[in-house]
C-alpha cells in the first residue's frame, strides 16, 4: 500500500521539464513521478492522486509528431471524469481544453513572451490555486498557441492583457493554464534569442523584466503548487478512507 500521495508529471519535451515544480511538490510530501511521455505512459491513473501534463511546442492532436498523445489524452479525459487533482500547463492546458470540448487554434492571436501579468476573474480569486493571483500577478510566458474556446463545463480562473483563457477548471480539481509557473526568470536565458528577435523581442530585456518580478513570482508560484499539492493530499486521504 502506498503511504505517500503521488503525483504523475508528464513531460512533454526533454527541454520542457518540471524545473523548479518538481522540488516544490516534493517539499508538499508529494512522490513526484517524472515521466516522459514519448517513452511510455501510464495505460490509467489508478495508482495517481494528481496528474501534472506540462509543455512541449506541440498542439494537442499532433500525433504524427507525438503519437503518445493519445494515450496522454486519455489520461486526461480518466482525470476530468474522476475529478482528479490536475494541473494542465501551456500544452498540457491545452489538451485539457481540446478532450473537453473546447478549441484550439495554432499560432493564433497576438504573442506574449516573458514575464506577464495574470489576472483573476471573480471564480479565479476564489479558487484554492489561484487564488493567489488575484491582484495581478507576473507569470512566465511564451504563448504561441490559443485556446480560443473554453469547453462548455469549464469556468474561467484567470485572463491577460492580450490573452482571455490563461486560466480554467474543469469540475473542483482539473485546472488548464496557458503560463508557465514551474518556470522562472532564470529559465527565460535559455530561451532562442533569434526566435525571440525574429517576433521583435530582445532576450535581455525579457531576462531583465522578469527578473524584477522575480519575488513577487516566486511567491505566488510557490503558493499556487502548496494550494494544488493539499488537493492531492486530500486525495490520497480519501481514497485510503474507501480502502
Amino acid at each position: 500500500m502506498r503511504t505517500a500521495p503521488t503525483v504523475l508529471v508528464v513531460v512533454n519535451s526533454p527541454t520542457s521539464g518540471p524545473r523548479r515544480l518538481r522540488g516544490w511538490l516534493a517539499e508538499e510530501g508529494l512522490e513526484v513521478r517524472e515521466q516522459l511521455a514519448s517513452q511510455g505512459l501510464p495505460d490509467d491513473l489508478g495508482e495517481f492522486d494528481g496528474l501534472v501534463m506540462l509543455g512541449g511546442g506541440l498542439m494537442p492532436d499532433e500525433f504524427d509528431r507525438a503519437p503518445w498523445l493519445r494515450g496522454e489524452r486519455r489520461l486526461a479525459v480518466q482525470a476530468i471524469d474522476e475529478d482528479l487533482p490536475t494541473l494542465g500547463i501551456c500544452l498540457g492546458g491545452q489538451l485539457l481544453a481540446d478532450v473537453a470540448g473546447g478549441q484550439v487554434c495554432a499560432k493564433t492571436g497576438p504573442k506574449e513572451r516573458g514575464a506577464t501579468l495574470i489576472h483573476t476573474t471573480a471564480e479565479g480569486s476564489d479558487d484554492p490555486v489561484t487564488g493567489c493571483l488575484k491582484d495581478g500577478t507576473p507569470m512566465i510566458e511564451n504563448h504561441q498557441d490559443m485556446i480560443t474556446e473554453l469547453p462548455p463545463t469549464a469556468v474561467l480562473l484567470a485572463s491577460s492583457q492580450a490573452i482571455a483563457n490563461q486560466a480554467f477548471r474543469i469540475g473542483s480539481h482539473v485546472r488548464g493554464l496557458q503560463f508557465h509557473p514551474e518556470a522562472s526568470a532564470e529559465n527565460l536565458a535559455g530561451w532562442d534569442e533569434s526566435a525571440l528577435a525574429a517576433d521583435g523581442y530582445s532576450r535581455d530585456d525579457l531576462v531583465a523584466a522578469a527578473r524584477g518580478y522575480d519575488a513577487v513570482n516566486t511567491a505566488a508560484a510557490r503558493q499556487m503548487v502548496a494550494g494544488f499539492a493539499a488537493e492531492i493530499r486530500q486525495a490520497f486521504e480519501q481514497r485510503r478512507a474507501r480502502g
